[in-house]
């Protein structure tokens, strides 16, 4: 049975979705003179608000909306990349929870559709419309440009199936029963993938073959909530996140952990819970939320979202109250403090470099390092706020707000582009 419960509780589902949609993808490159400073190639971004899918460019010009002449789809997503630069997208119909609707019982009624997206030329194909299992289809990892694994959920009973993009010969990735994976990630050399299963047993992390065979165990412990995975530039290492949620049970914040992705070796390169896990945002009429993932850089350090000592979100979960929102939080901005920073790790010294830096703090979130290495895009947010778009420099330099959102609902979730 898919339990609401077992996803984080400072999340929506469909930021738990998110987390299997964000990839790596780089900007076009530009010439630099050796007696001048340039500026990083511009390159474009992805990134959403309030529903909606806008494209920027990284100086901040160009912003467009996505917009599909499709009836009766309420919100639109972008997913991953295929090989020719055309996109994944998610779509879904008005949602079927609501006032008196408890979430875990009508959210997963709600329909979904799956798309490839050019947006050159801007065709838009639905896939996955052949043998449908079941309206509430979303995707999970595209494992080559003819295959993907997608999350099927059915009378509550979720499972990830592997299948073709028209939604043919679907076989099962996991079995019904055993928890529902999140946060895949694909091995560089695309012959493994990397989960974390939300099960009975608690949140663990495995990879397997494609087909969700030969398991190794990387990280399971009763007593921490492992969670998400990215895999580093060479393959040999997982990065995750370890939450003690028996002692947070807002899952607010967490430890930086890798892992072997032989399963051989477990490390924890931060301590006191410093990294912003159960990122949530924004005043009561524009509130956010959804896990706040760490990510390699080209040249194996990892980005994250560090904790200023003595730091408390404005957003105060309620472990003894009945959750129906799946976020389940009052909203105390007077107890709020401090904020987060993003840092670079790196994972063989154990040294860490602060690249933003407020005063008076803000919230940092959602790094994402462009292909080629040079520049960061992440999101901003001052206490009760909703989040900016910001890019700087790969060493934390020339850092700009670049877009703002959508009917003042902030941004989110950004991505870069691939260049053609």
């Amino acid at each position: 049975m898919v339990n609401i419960r077992q996803t984080t509780s400072s999340m929506t589902w469909s930021s738990v979705l998110l987390l299997t949609l964000i990839s790596r993808v780089h900007g076009a490159e530009g010439p630099a003179s050796a007696a001048t400073p340039q500026r990083a190639p511009a390159g474009r971004l992805l990134f959403t608000s309030a529903g909606k899918t806008g494209i920027v460019a990284a100086d901040g010009t160009g912003l467009r909306w996505l917009g599909f002449d499709v009836p009766n789809q309420a919100t639109w997503q972008a997913s991953q990349f295929f090989s020719d630069g055309r996109m994944l997208l998610l779509s879904m119909e008005p949602r079927r929870d609501g006032p008196g609707k408890p979430f875990a019982e009508y959210y997963t009624q709600t329909p979904t559709h799956l798309w490839r997206y050019d947006l050159n030329t801007n065709q838009l194909e639905e896939l996955a419309t052949q043998e449908r299992m079941a309206p509430f289809y979303t995707p999970s990892l595209l494992i080559g440009d003819e295959r993907m694994l997608v999350q099927v959920v059915k009378d509550r009973v979720g499972q990830v199936f592997s299948m073709n993009l028209d939604g043919t010969d679907a076989r099962e990735f996991t079995r019904a029963g055993e928890g529902l994976p999140y946060g895949l990630s694909l091995s560089p050399d695309r012959r493994r993938v990397a989960f974390h299963l939300a099960s009975p047993q608690g949140y663990q992390v495995w990879t397997s073959d494609l087909e969700g065979k030969n398991r190794i165990k990387i990280a399971a412990h009763p007593d921490h909530l492992y969670f998400g995975t990215s895999w580093s530039p060479d393959g040999e290492w997982i990065v995750f996140h370890d939450c003690h949620n028996k002692t947070d049970p807002g899952h607010d914040w967490s430890d930086l952990c890798v892992g072997r992705a032989d399963g051989s070796r477990h490390r924890v390169l931060t301590n006191g819970q410093s990294q912003w896990f159960g990122a949530t945002y924004g005043p009561p009429e524009a509130r956010g939320g959804g896990s706040n993932m760490p990510v390699w850089t080209p040249d194996g350090k990892i980005l994250f979202s560090r904790r200023l000592p003595g730091s408390k979100v404005a957003w105060e979960f309620q472990p003894h109250r009945p959750d129906v929102d799946h976020f389940n939080r009052d909203y105390k901005p007077d107890a709020a403090r401090g904020g987060t920073e993003i840092c670079r790790c790196d994972p063989e010294t154990g040294e860490f470099i602060a690249l933003t830096h407020s005063d008076p703090p803000v919230w940092d979130f959602r790094a994402v390092n462009s292909a080629d290495g040079r520049q960061i895009a992440f999101c901003r947010a001052a206490t009760g706020e909703v989040p900016a778009l910001w890019v700087m420099d790969a060493d934390g330099s020339d850092a700009r707000q670049i877009a703002t959102g959508s009917d003042g609902r902030g941004t989110e979730y950004p991505r870069w582009i691939p260049s053609r």
